[in-house]
């Protein structure tokens, strides 16, 4: 299990995640042939990269307070989804697998708020979740207007 020795090695991992969520959409986006998918996938892509700047100012900024103990096991693999988008990739599994990515986004962000000691990156973490929330339940709300209802 991933280890994490302070609040710096945290914010690497989520800034890393977070351009893996870029990296995840802009692949989407450009596996997708219509439009309007292309277009909702970048537009998750920039809001990932906002999630990305938001932590890296914090990690610039130094503005935390860590305990002094480690940051032992917080389960993160466990929260993390293998996603291996192919071209010939459906809407039906591209729905999926961004669902799966949201889900485990936001349980590894509400895990992270509650490690942090500092209240602005509790704050910035709780936040981070509920963005990743709202990701998730649009992705459902597309699954089942688009695929769940035609069939």
């Amino acid at each position: 299990m991933k280890e994490f020795s302070n609040i710096n090695e945290i914010l690497d991992f989520a800034i890393g995640e977070e351009q893996a969520a870029v990296d995840f959409y802009l692949q989407l986006a450009a596996q997708s042939k219509n439009q309007q998918t292309k277009k909702i996938f970048h537009e998750y892509a920039e809001e990932e990269m906002r999630h990305k700047a938001n932590l890296m100012n914090v990690r610039e900024r130094g503005t935390f307070q860590v305990a002094d103990e480690k940051i032992r096991d917080l389960k993160i693999a466990e929260y993390l989804v293998d996603v291996r988008p192919s071209a010939d990739m459906s809407y039906q599994d591209a729905l999926i697998l961004a669902m799966k990515k949201e889900k485990a986004a936001f349980r590894m962000y509400s895990a992270l708020a509650g490690q942090a000691e500092d209240p602005a990156v509790k704050e910035l973490f709780l936040n981070l979740a509920l963005e990743e929330s709202k990701h998730k339940l649009s992705f459902e709300i597309e699954y089942d207007d688009f695929i769940l209802k035609e069939n």
